[in-house]
């Protein structure tokens, strides 16, 4: 509220000196959509490039974020504050750009670089008219993304990925001409930041972020950034449990089941990445032999070498010990819950970094394979074997100064008692205990 304030004071001082402000792009949209929005763009147009420094400066601070092309920003406000301009492709980076600043460009003309329709629509603060140079309101109606124009859309091959994730968010159709568009365009050069962000919005606003994917495959872009992904078309399951179709309905499946958890996961991001990657490893353990049978024997550890190599190009690394601990065990909880002794099911968790995200994980496996439709059983036992080995680390555990009390120093023979006592431990030997095995194991040592 207090930014849309600020927002009007700039229009009220921008009118009284013969322009106007909107605002624009995803703020008009998500009103017109119902959907709460914390950005704020707006667009000055009608007066000089000084005149509205002017007047900025007699408002607050300005932060001159983008000067040369007519962006600023007031200090202390999360306002994006812009003139019309034009930008011309110079190259093939997403700063390749010649931009142009005119602020007496007209609306049509200003709307005309936005990407789609429904982010070309321009609100006066004031007045509240809509100007609308592009059918966007239509479109939103239709639930239909369509780019404005064939030139301006293709000079920013980004838009491949935003027409994917929006359509992927907003669960919107992409009109066949934009897809046909986005199938001729390089996206080679984009940086790894901007292609993660997308994929980011898609993972984590979307109630299905199989949409994203399945948008890309539809205009044949899945290889240059999600090959890992691509690859796994076509790839065979067993049919008595996966009915649902190959490796990559699978994930699809996953991926939507996990967007209905994310909410109750510790990191959601490293869950949905690990949703999307877990069986990565399947598009080359796959085998089919001469019965017919289908096996992807140890794809799990498949998964995390090519899902390593995914994250290292996506330059992710912060995120990357978590979801590898994810993928290598998502199989475990599901393979184990029910078979598994109490001290396997102990080193589980003992192993794994975020055991309640790896539960999170284990249900949305199960039920992307259109087989298993109740998991909460499964869930409820899984979730009390957690519950133990919480309670078990609670529980007075073998330290170093336990050892040096036993005569040890540090080094390489008191790390391997440490080791030890842990081992025991999960097992559910007392400390006391552990301690007597490893009194009893020193004294031998040096009695020899």
């Amino acid at each position: 509220m207090r930014d849309m304030d600020m927002a009007i004071k700039i229009a009220k001082q921008v009118s009284e000196n013969g322009g106007r402000t909107f605002l624009v792009g995803g703020c008009v949209r998500d009103e017109i959509l119902g959907k709460e929005t914390k950005d704020i763009d707006i667009e000055v147009h009608n007066i000089e490039i000084e005149k509205l420094i002017e007047i900025l400066n007699s408002l607050g601070e300005v932060k001159k974020i983008g000067a040369s092309f007519g962006v600023f920003n007031l200090k202390g406000y999360d306002i994006d504050i812009a003139m019309p301009r034009k930008e011309k492709s110079s190259g093939r980076g997403h700063r390749d750009f010649e931009i142009y600043v005119d602020p007496f460009i007209g609306y049509k003309e200003a709307a005309k670089r936005r990407d789609f329709t429904m982010n070309a629509l321009m609100k006066d603060i004031l007045t509240g008219e809509v100007i609308d140079s592009f059918g966007g309101i239509d479109d939103l109606k239709n639930k239909t993304i369509r780019h404005v124009n064939d030139e301006s859309f293709c000079e920013d091959p980004l838009r491949v990925f935003r027409a994917a994730q929006f359509a992927s968010r907003f669960d919107f159709k992409i009109d066949q001409k934009t897809i046909d568009l986005s199938s001729k365009m390089d996206l080679s050069a984009l940086a790894f930041e901007r292609v993660f962000e997308e994929l980011k919005k898609a993972l984590l606003k979307s109630d299905k972020p199989s949409v994203f994917f399945e948008s890309l495959r539809d205009m044949n872009q899945l290889s240059t950034w999600f090959k890992e992904v691509e690859d796994l078309i076509g790839v065979n399951q067993p049919k008595e449990h996966h009915p649902e179709g190959d490796v990559f309905n699978h994930t699809m499946l996953v991926l939507n089941q996990a967007a209905k958890l994310r909410k109750d996961a510790k990191d959601p991001l490293a869950f949905m990445l690990a949703a999307m990657c877990h069986d990565f490893g399947k598009a080359v353990t796959t085998k089919i032999d001469e019965n017919g049978k289908v096996t992807s024997y140890k794809h799990e550890l498949e998964s995390v070498k090519i899902t390593e190599a995914f994250l290292d190009r996506l330059n992710k690394v912060n995120l990357k010990k978590e979801v590898l601990n994810l993928v290598e065990l998502h199989m475990r909880p599901n393979q184990m819950y029910n078979v598994a002794k109490k001290k396997s099911m102990m080193r589980l968790w003992d192993k794994c970094i975020c055991p309640e995200d790896l539960i999170l994980l284990a249900r949305a496996d199960s039920l992307g394979r259109d087989k298993i439709k109740d998991y909460d059983e499964i869930e409820k036992i899984l979730r009390a074997s957690l519950k133990d080995y919480k309670n078990l680390m609670k529980k007075p555990q073998v330290t170093g100064k336990d050892l040096i009390s036993l005569g040890l120093k540090p080094g390489e023979e008191f790390s391997k008692y440490i080791q030890f006592g842990h081992k025991l431990h999960l097992s559910g030997v007392p400390k006391e205990q552990v301690l007597r095995h490893i009194s009893a194991d020193i004294d031998k040592k040096q009695s020899l």
